[in-house]
């Protein structure tokens, strides 16, 4: 009997604890692997072509050295099948390992007899690190800097699957089945939240690895219509023998502007009818610090995990730091090799972190430019093997020298309206902006050709997904600042030094700001529209955005979440067409919302008298 013809447990069995088969341990499960891992309750989760190694990475290093294992990251959602078939596939979104010899930049892969590619494991095991075949651990799942790390597969075939989990588990601590994408592409591709109407393939899947694989298996899902289907839902997937549950407080379809709220409300309903012992991680609604302790609270589960909160703000899982307190000075400089258990950033507060300065506030937040300073360096170090990042000048606070925030750009690197004849809000000319397609867009007015980037480095999974982080992290700055956007668009696929351009454009920008006392204009405009200098408790309202976005707001330069409108606000803005099902839904859903809002207040008025 193959193994995908195991027999599939019922949602009230209880799976055994399965022996690795390697003979090395006994593969841990449930709470007894959560807790082997630190029982970490910060968790990164999988985003596509956005939670790899670097970004991961730049999460945790706003925690202190040794806090850093006790966040918990997923890697991209990568597709099993493909995974299985395609060495490009697997060369281009795993770097599990290299060759022993030369810098980090060199080949990350060497063929194996066959002619495939060894990155990510083509034995049926996927082993060979720390052998005499000359490999060694490089960035994904890396023991020294990249742990603890679940490895995500969507997949609708078992064999895929399993075969998949088997090049992988070497180089992780478990590996989840994405049950949860809600996206179109799911649909036509069969998996995520679109196989949720199957739960005896869903188990399958879970089964066949649980019995299979010498890790563990891991799953996470979306919520059901109603409390009753989604406990059952959980049921399933648990008594399958995945090891830990990551529930998304949202439906398939609250997805783009239907996203809302989550519900932690059903959240809790799980925890409480789940046994104890279960291990869950709550995903939604969490925009800043706070609202990690606010979900705990509220739910019960394990563990928060974040997605769109972390590429906004990946210090979201970091405290603010001390007041007044700045980094003391580097005992020695960077090593003369490039080493990743080396090198950390070392912060200082006091030109990284922005605190407001209206008396009883909490609000603060990372500068922008300090953590694209942080990313990049993470680029320089882990990806490129540099020996340490580039030299700059500390980041710009009031008090330091200003010549160089005064002096004048060249012409296609002007805002604020001092751009070519012809622009408008700062933009090159468009005849300007054509002919800087055709040149590396070095900012110095120069027509240089683009250099050749080398293929391992250009097919990168953390240079592909460069630009799309520094457009989400820059989002305010961009729509304030054109030519920044504009510089950001033409820069080609893994060019550090456009990259390196375009902070060093951010970090005058944030300088002319802070010089020009934008943040107290920022504080005045803030208190305008305050009647009380108690901020408010903070209430999910389903039908407004408002106070989420007053709450959360901060100066363009400071890290904050992109909130889009509720449902409701979308609908009466008309960007969104609604079916007759949906909007009686959602019309329900707000006439609820409002009934239980006036109890509250009848309940409120009768203490009171």
């Amino acid at each position: 009997m193959s193994p995908t013809e195991a027999a599939v447990p019922t949602a009230t069995a209880v799976p055994p604890v399965a022996e690795a088969s390697n003979g090395l341990s006994k593969k841990l499960h449930g709470r007894a692997f959560y807790e082997s891992i630190g029982s970490p309750k910060h968790i990164v989760a999988p985003m596509v072509d956005q939670s790899e190694f670097a970004w991961r990475m730049l999460t945790r290093s706003f925690l202190p050295p040794d806090q850093r294992t006790s966040v918990l990251a997923y890697s991209p959602m990568l597709h099993a099948r493909l995974f299985v078939d395609s060495p490009r596939y697997r060369e281009q979104h795993f770097e599990a390992i290299k060759e022993d010899s030369g810098l980090r930049g060199e080949a990350t892969s060497t063929p194996n007899e066959t002619g495939e590619q060894q990155n990510g494991g083509d034995s049926a095991n996927g082993t060979g690190v720390g052998t005499d075949n000359g490999l060694r651990p490089f960035l994904d799942g890396n023991p020294a800097i990249d742990r603890p790390l679940f490895v995500q597969f969507c997949a609708n075939d078992a064999d895929a699957l399993l075969s998949a989990a088997r090049r992988v588990a070497p180089y992780c601590d478990a590996v989840d089945l994405n049950l949860g994408c809600p996206q179109g592409i799911a649909r036509k591709g069969h998996y995520g939240a679109f196989l949720q109407e199957e739960p005896e393939l869903i188990a399958k899947l879970i089964h066949t690895l649980h019995e299979n694989l010498d890790v563990p298996v891991t799953a996470k899902i979306r919520l059901l219509d109603t409390p009753e289907a989604s406990l059952q839902y959980a049921r399933t997937v648990l008594a399958a023998g995945a090891s830990i549950l990551t529930v998304h407080g949202r439906r398939r379809e609250q997805k783009g502007h239907m996203t809302g709220i989550a519900d932690w409300t059903m959240l809790r309903y799980l925890r409480e009818n789940l046994p104890k012992e279960t291990v869950l991680f709550a995903n939604g609604n969490v925009l800043e610090h706070g609202d990690v302790e606010r979900c705990l609270a509220a739910t019960g589960f394990d563990g928060v995990m974040s997605a769109e909160g972390l590429l906004s703000n990946p210090g979201l899982f970091s405290p603010p730091p001390p007041p007044s307190v700045s980094a003391p000075e580097p005992e020695s400089s960077a090593p003369a090799v490039a080493d990743p258990e080396y090198y950390w950033h070392t912060p200082d507060p006091r030109r990284e972190y922005w605190t407001s300065s209206r008396p009883g506030s909490r609000r603060g937040g990372w500068r922008i430019d300090a953590v694209m300073r942080r990313y990049l360096d993470i680029l320089h170090v882990y990806c490129l093997g540099e020996a340490a990042p580039p030299a700059r000048k500390p980041l710009f606070i009031v008090g330091d020298p200003v010549e160089w925030l005064k002096e004048e750009e060249p012409e296609q690197s002007n805002t604020n309206g001092a751009g070519p004849k012809g622009a408008e809000n700062g933009e090159p000319a468009r005849k300007k902006r054509k002919q800087d397609n055709h040149t590396n867009g070095n900012g110095n007015g120069s027509a240089t050709p683009a250099q050749p980037i080398p293929k391992e480095i250009f097919n990168s999974p953390n240079f592909v997904a460069v630009q799309a982080h520094l457009f989400h992290l820059l989002r305010h700055a961009v729509g304030k600042h054109h030519d920044i956007r504009d510089r950001l668009a033409r820069t080609r696929k893994a060019d550090m030094a456009g990259y390196e351009r375009i902070l060093a454009m951010l970090e005058k920008r944030v300088g002319q700001a802070l010089l020009a006392g934008e943040d107290k204009a920022f504080e005045a405009e803030y208190e305008a529209g305050t009647d009380t200098e108690v901020e408010p408790e903070i209430v999910d309202d389903p039908n407004s955005s408002a106070a989420a976005i007053r709450r959360c707001k901060r100066p363009w330069w400071v890290v904050q979440p992109i909130l889009r409108p509720m449902p409701a606000e979308a609908l009466a803005k008309g960007a969104i067409q609604l079916k007759k099902k949906a909007k009686a839904e959602l019309e329900k859903e707000t006439k609820e919302a409002d009934k239980n809002d006036d109890t509250t207040k009848e309940a409120e008025a009768a203490v009171v008298v």
